[in-house]
Protein backbone atom coordinates (compact mmCIF):
# COMPACT_ATOMS: atom_id res chain seq x y z
CA UNK A 1 0.00 0.00 0.00
CA UNK A 2 3.16 2.58 1.12
CA UNK A 3 4.66 1.49 -2.66
CA UNK A 4 1.58 2.28 -4.17
CA UNK A 5 1.35 5.69 -3.02
CA UNK A 6 4.79 6.67 -3.65
CA UNK A 7 4.75 5.04 -6.92
CA UNK A 8 1.42 7.34 -7.30
CA UNK A 9 2.88 10.43 -5.75
CA UNK A 10 5.80 10.51 -8.15
CA UNK A 11 3.94 9.95 -11.63
CA UNK A 12 1.92 12.95 -10.31
CA UNK A 13 5.03 15.07 -10.05
CA UNK A 14 6.27 13.56 -13.68
CA UNK A 15 3.13 15.09 -14.96
CA UNK A 16 3.08 18.46 -13.03
CA UNK A 17 7.03 18.49 -14.88
CA UNK A 18 6.08 18.00 -18.09
CA UNK A 19 2.69 20.35 -18.03
CA UNK A 20 5.18 22.94 -16.92
CA UNK A 21 7.52 22.27 -19.50
CA UNK A 22 5.02 22.46 -22.20
CA UNK A 23 3.54 25.72 -20.97
CA UNK A 24 6.73 27.25 -20.80
CA UNK A 25 7.90 25.82 -24.52
CA UNK A 26 4.20 27.54 -25.05
CA UNK A 27 4.52 30.85 -23.84
CA UNK A 28 8.05 31.23 -25.43
CA UNK A 29 6.32 30.22 -28.67
CA UNK A 30 3.48 32.51 -28.17
CA UNK A 31 6.58 35.37 -26.88
CA UNK A 32 8.71 34.85 -29.75
CA UNK A 33 5.77 34.90 -32.77
CA UNK A 34 4.84 38.52 -31.04
CA UNK A 35 8.04 39.72 -30.95
CA UNK A 36 8.24 38.94 -34.83
CA UNK A 37 4.91 40.44 -35.61
CA UNK A 38 6.09 43.24 -33.56
CA UNK A 39 9.17 43.75 -35.34
CA UNK A 40 7.59 43.36 -39.26
CA UNK A 41 5.08 46.22 -37.70
CA UNK A 42 8.34 48.64 -36.81
CA UNK A 43 9.75 47.74 -40.33
CA UNK A 44 6.22 48.34 -42.09
CA UNK A 45 5.86 51.64 -40.32
CA UNK A 46 9.58 52.65 -41.38
CA UNK A 47 8.47 53.03 -45.18
CA UNK A 48 4.85 52.92 -45.10
CA UNK A 49 1.64 54.69 -43.95
CA UNK A 50 -1.50 53.92 -43.55
CA UNK A 51 -2.71 57.22 -44.27
CA UNK A 52 -3.73 57.68 -47.93
CA UNK A 53 -5.34 60.60 -47.99
CA UNK A 54 -2.90 63.44 -48.81
CA UNK A 55 -5.07 66.24 -46.88
CA UNK A 56 -4.14 64.50 -43.67
CA UNK A 57 -0.71 63.95 -44.22
CA UNK A 58 1.94 65.92 -42.58
CA UNK A 59 5.89 65.87 -41.19
CA UNK A 60 4.84 62.70 -39.00
CA UNK A 61 4.63 61.15 -42.64
CA UNK A 62 7.60 62.22 -44.55
CA UNK A 63 9.47 59.28 -46.19
CA UNK A 64 6.83 56.97 -45.96
CA UNK A 65 4.94 55.51 -48.84
CA UNK A 66 0.98 55.44 -49.08
CA UNK A 67 -1.02 53.68 -51.62
CA UNK A 68 -3.20 55.36 -54.32
CA UNK A 69 -6.39 53.30 -54.48
CA UNK A 70 -6.87 51.81 -57.98
CA UNK A 71 -9.72 53.43 -58.76
CA UNK A 72 -8.41 57.32 -58.22
CA UNK A 73 -5.47 55.94 -60.49
CA UNK A 74 -7.27 55.20 -63.36
CA UNK A 75 -9.61 58.27 -62.77
CA UNK A 76 -6.73 60.81 -62.33
CA UNK A 77 -3.97 59.84 -64.91
CA UNK A 78 -6.08 58.15 -67.54
CA UNK A 79 -3.42 58.48 -69.68
CA UNK A 80 -0.76 57.36 -67.46
CA UNK A 81 2.02 58.11 -65.19
CA UNK A 82 5.56 58.29 -66.08
CA UNK A 83 6.55 55.53 -68.69
CA UNK A 84 8.94 53.54 -66.22
CA UNK A 85 6.58 55.08 -62.78
CA UNK A 86 3.73 53.29 -65.28
CA UNK A 87 5.59 50.29 -65.49
CA UNK A 88 6.43 49.76 -61.86
CA UNK A 89 3.20 49.99 -60.62
CA UNK A 90 1.75 46.87 -62.86
CA UNK A 91 5.42 45.61 -61.26
CA UNK A 92 4.71 46.11 -57.45
CA UNK A 93 0.96 45.70 -57.90
CA UNK A 94 0.45 48.81 -56.69
CA UNK A 95 0.56 52.51 -56.71
CA UNK A 96 3.19 53.51 -53.81
CA UNK A 97 3.92 57.37 -53.63
CA UNK A 98 6.55 58.68 -51.54
CA UNK A 99 5.11 61.56 -49.11
CA UNK A 100 8.59 63.88 -49.72
CA UNK A 101 8.79 67.67 -48.36
CA UNK A 102 7.75 69.22 -51.88
CA UNK A 103 4.51 68.33 -51.80
CA UNK A 104 3.80 68.63 -48.13
CA UNK A 105 4.92 72.45 -48.83
CA UNK A 106 2.93 72.80 -51.60
CA UNK A 107 0.03 71.48 -50.57
CA UNK A 108 0.38 73.53 -47.24
CA UNK A 109 -0.13 76.51 -49.83
CA UNK A 110 -3.00 75.18 -51.15
CA UNK A 111 -4.92 74.99 -48.02
CA UNK A 112 -4.25 78.38 -46.84
CA UNK A 113 -4.56 80.48 -49.86
CA UNK A 114 -7.10 82.95 -50.83
CA UNK A 115 -9.47 81.58 -53.66
CA UNK A 116 -11.30 85.25 -54.53
CA UNK A 117 -7.68 87.03 -55.71
CA UNK A 118 -6.09 86.05 -58.83
CA UNK A 119 -4.92 82.16 -59.26
CA UNK A 120 -1.35 81.64 -57.61
CA UNK A 121 1.58 80.15 -59.47
CA UNK A 122 3.90 77.48 -58.27
CA UNK A 123 6.59 75.88 -59.45
CA UNK A 124 8.99 72.57 -59.13
CA UNK A 125 12.27 72.87 -59.77
CA UNK A 126 15.20 70.35 -59.56
CA UNK A 127 17.94 68.14 -60.87
CA UNK A 128 16.63 65.64 -64.04
CA UNK A 129 15.11 62.84 -62.05
CA UNK A 130 14.20 63.90 -58.19
CA UNK A 131 10.58 63.40 -58.35
CA UNK A 132 9.31 66.81 -59.97
CA UNK A 133 6.45 65.36 -61.55
CA UNK A 134 5.59 62.34 -58.86
CA UNK A 135 5.26 65.63 -56.34
CA UNK A 136 3.29 67.41 -58.48
CA UNK A 137 0.53 63.84 -59.05
CA UNK A 138 1.13 63.60 -55.20
CA UNK A 139 -0.63 67.22 -54.90
CA UNK A 140 -3.40 66.53 -57.90
CA UNK A 141 -4.27 63.40 -55.55
CA UNK A 142 -5.18 66.20 -52.63
CA UNK A 143 -6.89 68.31 -55.27
CA UNK A 144 -8.96 65.82 -56.52
CA UNK A 145 -9.79 64.55 -53.00
CA UNK A 146 -10.87 67.93 -52.10
CA UNK A 147 -13.73 68.59 -54.87
CA UNK A 148 -11.29 70.55 -57.36
CA UNK A 149 -11.94 70.53 -60.98
CA UNK A 150 -8.22 68.95 -62.48
CA UNK A 151 -6.91 70.72 -65.83
CA UNK A 152 -3.71 68.37 -66.25
CA UNK A 153 -1.64 68.57 -69.01
CA UNK A 154 0.75 65.74 -68.19
CA UNK A 155 3.68 66.09 -71.04
CA UNK A 156 3.66 70.18 -72.35
CA UNK A 157 6.51 69.38 -74.43
CA UNK A 158 5.13 66.69 -76.54
CA UNK A 159 2.91 69.09 -77.70
CA UNK A 160 5.33 71.27 -79.52
CA UNK A 161 8.04 67.87 -79.91
CA UNK A 162 5.83 65.11 -81.27
CA UNK A 163 2.36 65.72 -83.25
CA UNK A 164 0.49 63.46 -85.65
CA UNK A 165 -1.00 65.45 -87.36
CA UNK A 166 -0.46 69.90 -87.93
CA UNK A 167 -3.25 71.29 -89.98
CA UNK A 168 -4.02 75.20 -91.08
CA UNK A 169 -6.57 76.46 -88.11
CA UNK A 170 -9.90 77.14 -89.35
CA UNK A 171 -10.45 79.87 -86.91
CA UNK A 172 -7.07 81.85 -87.31
CA UNK A 173 -5.39 81.69 -90.29
CA UNK A 174 -1.51 82.20 -88.62
CA UNK A 175 -2.11 79.65 -86.34
CA UNK A 176 -1.79 75.32 -86.31
CA UNK A 177 -4.20 72.73 -85.23
CA UNK A 178 -3.06 69.49 -83.91
CA UNK A 179 -6.43 67.95 -83.81
CA UNK A 180 -5.45 64.62 -82.80
CA UNK A 181 -3.82 65.62 -79.59
CA UNK A 182 -6.54 67.88 -78.91
CA UNK A 183 -9.15 64.90 -79.02
CA UNK A 184 -6.95 62.49 -77.00
CA UNK A 185 -6.59 65.38 -73.98
CA UNK A 186 -10.50 65.98 -73.88
CA UNK A 187 -11.06 62.39 -73.72
CA UNK A 188 -8.85 62.30 -70.75
CA UNK A 189 -10.72 65.54 -69.29
CA UNK A 190 -13.77 63.65 -69.81
CA UNK A 191 -12.61 60.99 -67.68
CA UNK A 192 -10.85 62.56 -65.14
CA UNK A 193 -13.99 65.48 -64.15
CA UNK A 194 -16.99 63.65 -65.85
CA UNK A 195 -18.74 64.58 -62.18
CA UNK A 196 -18.69 68.57 -63.15
CA UNK A 197 -19.56 68.26 -67.30
CA UNK A 198 -23.44 67.92 -66.38
CA UNK A 199 -22.90 70.96 -63.54
CA UNK A 200 -21.23 73.15 -65.31
CA UNK A 201 -23.32 75.47 -68.29
CA UNK A 202 -21.70 77.67 -70.92
CA UNK A 203 -21.77 81.16 -70.94
CA UNK A 204 -21.57 81.91 -74.37
CA UNK A 205 -22.60 80.28 -77.59
CA UNK A 206 -20.06 78.40 -80.01
CA UNK A 207 -20.07 78.21 -83.59
CA UNK A 208 -17.45 75.46 -85.10
CA UNK A 209 -19.45 75.03 -88.85
CA UNK A 210 -22.45 76.43 -90.92
CA UNK A 211 -24.84 73.52 -89.68
CA UNK A 212 -22.92 72.62 -86.36
CA UNK A 213 -23.34 74.99 -83.17
CA UNK A 214 -22.95 74.68 -79.08
CA UNK A 215 -25.66 76.64 -77.62
CA UNK A 216 -25.31 78.97 -74.53
CA UNK A 217 -26.75 77.16 -71.52
CA UNK A 218 -25.24 73.44 -72.76
CA UNK A 219 -23.53 71.72 -70.51
CA UNK A 220 -19.91 71.52 -70.61
CA UNK A 221 -19.93 68.25 -71.26
CA UNK A 222 -21.53 68.48 -74.74
CA UNK A 223 -18.93 71.19 -75.92
CA UNK A 224 -16.18 68.15 -74.87
CA UNK A 225 -17.95 65.42 -76.57
CA UNK A 226 -18.06 67.84 -79.71
CA UNK A 227 -14.51 68.13 -79.54
CA UNK A 228 -14.22 64.19 -79.31
CA UNK A 229 -16.25 63.12 -82.12
CA UNK A 230 -15.38 66.56 -84.14
CA UNK A 231 -11.68 65.79 -84.38
CA UNK A 232 -10.97 68.19 -86.78
CA UNK A 233 -12.59 70.99 -84.63
CA UNK A 234 -10.78 69.78 -81.68
CA UNK A 235 -8.22 72.33 -80.89
CA UNK A 236 -10.64 75.10 -81.05
CA UNK A 237 -12.95 72.80 -78.70
CA UNK A 238 -10.21 72.79 -76.33
CA UNK A 239 -9.97 76.96 -76.39
CA UNK A 240 -13.32 77.03 -75.67
CA UNK A 241 -13.27 74.85 -72.40
CA UNK A 242 -10.43 76.53 -70.96
CA UNK A 243 -11.87 79.70 -71.71
CA UNK A 244 -15.29 78.25 -69.74
CA UNK A 245 -13.25 77.34 -67.21
CA UNK A 246 -11.64 80.67 -66.83
CA UNK A 247 -14.69 82.26 -66.67
CA UNK A 248 -16.48 80.21 -63.89
CA UNK A 249 -13.61 79.15 -61.64
CA UNK A 250 -14.46 79.52 -57.90
CA UNK A 251 -17.46 81.20 -57.45
CA UNK A 252 -19.64 79.90 -54.64
CA UNK A 253 -18.55 76.48 -53.61
CA UNK A 254 -21.69 75.35 -51.94
CA UNK A 255 -23.31 76.30 -55.18
CA UNK A 256 -24.31 73.52 -57.39
CA UNK A 257 -21.78 74.76 -60.53
CA UNK A 258 -19.15 75.97 -57.73
CA UNK A 259 -15.62 74.52 -58.35
CA UNK A 260 -11.89 75.19 -57.76
CA UNK A 261 -9.69 74.71 -60.24
CA UNK A 262 -6.11 73.27 -60.34
CA UNK A 263 -4.14 73.75 -63.56
CA UNK A 264 -1.29 71.35 -63.52
CA UNK A 265 1.43 71.48 -66.37
CA UNK A 266 4.07 69.00 -66.78
CA UNK A 267 7.16 70.62 -68.50
CA UNK A 268 5.76 74.06 -68.63
CA UNK A 269 8.88 75.48 -70.16
CA UNK A 270 7.96 73.74 -73.27
CA UNK A 271 5.30 76.07 -73.94
CA UNK A 272 8.38 78.92 -74.47
CA UNK A 273 10.85 75.81 -75.98
CA UNK A 274 11.51 75.54 -79.91
CA UNK A 275 9.27 73.24 -81.61
CA UNK A 276 9.97 70.05 -84.07
CA UNK A 277 7.37 70.63 -86.46
CA UNK A 278 7.36 72.38 -89.71
CA UNK A 279 5.01 73.64 -92.53
CA UNK A 280 4.79 73.42 -95.66
CA UNK A 281 7.56 75.60 -96.74
CA UNK A 282 10.08 73.62 -94.46
CA UNK A 283 10.28 76.60 -91.92
CA UNK A 284 9.93 76.09 -88.03
CA UNK A 285 6.29 76.44 -86.55
CA UNK A 286 7.12 78.84 -83.43
CA UNK A 287 5.46 77.69 -79.96
CA UNK A 288 2.75 80.44 -79.91
CA UNK A 289 1.77 79.55 -83.73
CA UNK A 290 -0.07 76.09 -82.02
CA UNK A 291 -4.14 76.81 -80.89
CA UNK A 292 -3.45 74.16 -78.10
CA UNK A 293 -0.02 76.30 -76.76
CA UNK A 294 -1.53 79.55 -77.61
CA UNK A 295 -4.77 78.83 -75.05
CA UNK A 296 -2.45 77.21 -72.77
CA UNK A 297 -0.46 80.27 -72.32
CA UNK A 298 -3.63 81.73 -71.42
CA UNK A 299 -4.41 79.63 -68.51
CA UNK A 300 -0.97 80.05 -67.15
CA UNK A 301 -1.82 84.37 -66.66
CA UNK A 302 -3.02 84.34 -63.66
CA UNK A 303 -6.02 86.98 -64.46
CA UNK A 304 -8.73 84.30 -63.36
CA UNK A 305 -9.46 83.28 -59.54
CA UNK A 306 -10.49 80.79 -57.78
CA UNK A 307 -7.96 78.20 -58.51
CA UNK A 308 -4.39 77.64 -58.31
CA UNK A 309 -1.51 76.80 -61.22
CA UNK A 310 0.68 73.82 -60.09
CA UNK A 311 3.45 73.56 -62.64
CA UNK A 312 7.55 71.65 -63.65
CA UNK A 313 9.85 72.21 -65.15
CA UNK A 314 11.31 69.76 -67.55
CA UNK A 315 14.91 69.31 -69.52
CA UNK A 316 13.06 67.51 -72.31
CA UNK A 317 11.04 70.41 -72.97
CA UNK A 318 13.88 72.92 -72.27
CA UNK A 319 15.13 75.95 -75.17
CA UNK A 320 17.65 75.00 -77.44
CA UNK A 321 20.21 77.08 -75.85
CA UNK A 322 19.73 75.91 -72.44
CA UNK A 323 23.21 73.46 -71.35
CA UNK A 324 22.48 69.66 -70.50
CA UNK A 325 23.02 70.85 -66.75
CA UNK A 326 20.61 73.98 -66.45
CA UNK A 327 17.46 73.02 -63.76
CA UNK A 328 16.39 76.44 -62.82
CA UNK A 329 13.65 78.35 -63.64
CA UNK A 330 15.43 81.17 -64.94
CA UNK A 331 17.86 78.36 -67.32
CA UNK A 332 14.87 76.52 -68.74
CA UNK A 333 12.34 79.45 -68.85
CA UNK A 334 14.21 81.41 -70.86
CA UNK A 335 13.27 85.31 -70.88
CA UNK A 336 10.01 85.23 -72.23
CA UNK A 337 8.85 82.24 -70.09
CA UNK A 338 10.06 83.75 -66.72
CA UNK A 339 8.30 86.54 -67.70
CA UNK A 340 5.33 85.09 -68.22
CA UNK A 341 5.56 82.96 -65.42
CA UNK A 342 6.08 85.47 -62.70
CA UNK A 343 5.58 86.16 -60.11
CA UNK A 344 5.53 82.50 -59.40
CA UNK A 345 6.06 80.56 -55.58
CA UNK A 346 9.33 78.65 -56.38
CA UNK A 347 9.34 74.99 -54.86
CA UNK A 348 12.73 73.11 -55.19
CA UNK A 349 12.61 68.97 -55.22
CA UNK A 350 16.02 67.67 -54.11
CA UNK A 351 17.64 64.42 -54.29
CA UNK A 352 16.45 61.59 -51.86
CA UNK A 353 17.32 62.64 -47.51
CA UNK A 354 18.98 59.38 -45.67
CA UNK A 355 15.78 59.03 -44.25
CA UNK A 356 14.02 58.63 -48.27
CA UNK A 357 16.96 56.73 -49.51
CA UNK A 358 16.07 54.18 -46.31
CA UNK A 359 12.86 53.91 -46.83
CA UNK A 360 13.18 53.70 -50.94
CA UNK A 361 15.61 50.62 -50.41
CA UNK A 362 13.30 49.16 -47.88
CA UNK A 363 10.24 49.61 -49.88
CA UNK A 364 12.37 48.05 -52.96
CA UNK A 365 12.95 45.17 -50.30
CA UNK A 366 9.59 44.58 -49.59
CA UNK A 367 8.62 44.22 -53.39
CA UNK A 368 11.12 41.85 -53.84
CA UNK A 369 13.03 44.40 -56.15
CA UNK A 370 16.51 44.01 -54.93
CA UNK A 371 17.08 39.88 -55.58
CA UNK A 372 20.78 40.13 -55.78
CA UNK A 373 21.82 38.94 -52.24
CA UNK A 374 25.41 41.77 -52.16
CA UNK A 375 22.29 44.32 -52.77
CA UNK A 376 20.55 43.20 -49.15
CA UNK A 377 24.17 43.81 -47.21
CA UNK A 378 25.54 46.89 -46.01
CA UNK A 379 28.27 47.20 -48.72
CA UNK A 380 25.25 47.06 -50.61
CA UNK A 381 23.37 49.42 -49.84
CA UNK A 382 26.58 51.99 -49.67
CA UNK A 383 27.39 51.37 -53.19
CA UNK A 384 23.64 51.95 -54.49
CA UNK A 385 24.10 55.27 -52.59
CA UNK A 386 27.77 55.86 -54.07
CA UNK A 387 26.38 55.14 -57.85
CA UNK A 388 22.73 56.75 -57.65
CA UNK A 389 23.83 59.71 -55.84
CA UNK A 390 20.71 59.21 -54.03
CA UNK A 391 18.67 60.41 -56.99
CA UNK A 392 15.40 58.37 -57.03
CA UNK A 393 15.33 57.74 -61.15
CA UNK A 394 18.99 56.61 -61.03
CA UNK A 395 18.55 54.30 -58.08
CA UNK A 396 14.94 52.77 -59.33
CA UNK A 397 17.28 51.91 -62.79
CA UNK A 398 20.22 50.90 -61.03
CA UNK A 399 17.79 48.22 -58.74
CA UNK A 400 16.31 47.24 -61.94
CA UNK A 401 19.17 45.42 -62.36
CA UNK A 402 19.72 43.47 -59.45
Amino acid sequence: MALHRLLTFRLQLKIAHVRHLHGSLFGQQKEAVAMESERRQETFSVFRTQENDPAFQSEQHLGQYYTLPPSHLHTLFPHGLPPRFQQQVKTFNECGVMVRQPALELISHLKGADYSKPALRFLLYGVKGSGKTLSLCHTIHYCSTQGWLVLHIPDAHRWVKNCKELLPSSYHTSRFDQPIEASNWLRNFRITNEHFLSKIKLKQRYVWTKRESTEEGCPLGELVDMGVSRVKSSSDVVGAVLKELRLQAGGELGSEAGFRLAVAVDGVNGLWGSTTLKKEDKSTVAAEELTLVHNLRKMINNDWCGGAIISTLSRTGAITYAPKSAYLPQELLGEEGFDSMDPFVPIPVFNYSEKEFESCYLYYQDRHWLQHPHSKTEDGKKELIFLSNRNPSTLERLCGFL
